[in-house]
């Protein structure tokens, strides 16, 4: 295992609630992860972001590691969700929510 892929499985096994984006929460570098940090900030879920150009490497790996070929990728306790459409889609049909609900992951909202 690479030490990428080491460091991607730390993330997502210490963390409840992983964004994999481009650019940061703070600073989203396309459209698709600023939705989707819109998303869980407005449902007040904690979560931890990670950049993925902050590392060479890291977009190759996570595809690998995830199968799933496009960015923003959302990780809720270990289990890949989807990207930004299936995010939305789940957001607005309440399905996300239940989701967090349903893992004991604290929401605001």
């Amino acid at each position: 295992m690479s030490d990428i892929t080491a460091q991607i499985k730390e993330s997502i096994n210490n963390n409840d609630v992983v964004l994999f984006i481009k650019g940061t929460a703070q600073m989203p570098a396309c459209g698709f992860s600023s939705v989707v940090v819109q998303i869980f900030d407005k449902l007040g879920v904690a979560y931890k972001d990670v950049n993925i150009f902050s590392q060479e490497g890291l977009r190759e790996e996570l595809k690998a590691f995830s199968n799933w070929p496009t960015f923003p990728q959302i990780f809720v306790k270990g289990e890949l969700i989807g990207g930004c459409d299936i995010t939305r889609e789940m957001y607005e049909n309440g399905e996300l929510q239940q989701l967090l609900k349903d893992k004991n992951i604290a929401t605001a909202a």
